[in-house]
């Protein structure tokens, strides 16, 4: 338990100390956010506001899990795990490619940066690579990284997959979710905060997963997962950093997390819900993600069938600004929805554990 702290709280003061420094430098090189021209105008005052601060979550994520395992080198067993590192190879795969969007935008001073093919060839490279290499990675025991089979809480035997059919889909379920983070980050805070929440569930999630390890205790109900104290550590360490990347970057923001800091988020959620087998459990976690994505396909596709729109804007929050809530009251209840989402998801999982202790 003190490691997992130990990786929450440097993620924290990493992040909470760096941003500031971030934004001096972002500042001094014109490192700016442009602003889409059909956004709320109350958005226009947010224009040259730093962004890419997302490089400063994905150092204090590594730095909070790679600082939390000093404090665990003498324990054996307990070193970086191959599934540790793919969690960081996805989370500063992804990080990178948002990088490039983010820095293609101030090169150029506009709202697009990288085109839609080139980030999702960089999300299909960043997540076949990811999957196919869960999927070969097996211990001792012969337990690989990421399960085929499809899961809720748990896999879901009859649904076993392909190796093929496993791969497409781990790369749709990290795409979607990058991009879905992506498009909530949009109001000051709004991504950070309900990021930092998802990934607190699963500190609580793979940390009740490492108590009751099949590997350690073959009981009903035990969990047959990969290092799922390495999970936690690196939830804790993405938690601590979006807790203190927040400090700066709540409403008025001083600096944005950019393309860098959602896709790194969004992915990081997916490769989380993957290898603790929780993958449509992420859709009840990150269920305003979720809603804020299919605001947006609604919309896109309404509009293209009938020329008409659902909403007054996509995605979803511009739709409440535009109704006349003001951007604070969005956030706020925005935040509030995410909490619920994530109490409730918690519920699910523990709820199917009782289940098998006949509680």
């Amino acid at each position: 338990m003190k490691s997992v702290l130990i990786a929450a709280a440097f993620g924290l003061v990493i992040s909470i100390l760096l941003t500031p420094l971030a934004i001096k430098a972002f500042r001094r090189r014109g490192f700016g956010q442009e602003i889409r021209d059909d956004g709320p105008e109350s958005h226009l005052s947010k224009k040259g506001t730093p962004t890419m601060g997302g490089t400063v979550m994905v150092l204090a994520t590594v730095g909070g899990y790679l600082i939390a395992h000093l404090f665990l080198i003498n324990q054996e067993g307990r070193g970086v795990t191959a599934t540790g590192l793919l969690l960081l190879f996805l989370l500063i795969g992804l990080g990178t490619v948002g990088f490039l969007d983010d820095y293609l935008k101030i090169r150029y001073r506009r709202s697009l940066g990288l085109n839609k093919t080139a980030k999702l060839i960089g999300q299909l490279v960043i997540g076949l690579t990811f999957a196919l290499l869960a999927l070969w990675q097996e211990n001792d025991q012969g337990v690989p990284v990421a399960s085929p089979a499809v899961s809720f809480v748990r896999d879901i035997a009859p649904l076993t997959l392909p190796t093929v059919l496993f791969a497409v889909l781990a790369y749709l379920f990290i795409a979607g979710f990058s991009n879905a983070v992506n498009l909530t980050d949009g109001l000051d805070g709004l991504a950070a905060g309900c990021s930092a929440m998802v990934f607190a569930s699963y500190v609580i999630i793979s940390f009740w997963q490492f108590g009751h390890d099949c590997s350690a205790a073959l009981v009903d109900g035990c969990y047959t997962v990969r290092d799922p104290l390495d999970v936690t550590l690196i939830a804790a360490a993405a938690m601590g950093a979006c807790l203190g990347f927040l400090w700066w970057n709540t409403s008025p923001a001083r600096i944005f997390m950019g393309d860098t800091g959602s896709l790194a988020l969004g992915g990081l959620m997916a490769g989380l819900a993957i290898v603790t087998r929780t993958e449509l459990l992420l859709v009840v976690l990150g269920g305003l993600f979720v809603a804020v994505t299919l605001s947006v396909v609604i919309q896109v596709a309404f509009f293209r069938a009938t020329r008409r729109r659902v909403f007054r804007m996509a995605p979803l929050h511009h739709h409440f600004e535009l109704a006349g809530w003001a951007e604070s009251t969005v956030i706020v209840r925005f935040w509030l929805v995410t909490g619920m989402a994530v109490a409730f998801g918690i519920g699910l999982f523990y709820a199917d554990w009782l289940s098998f202790a006949g509680l």
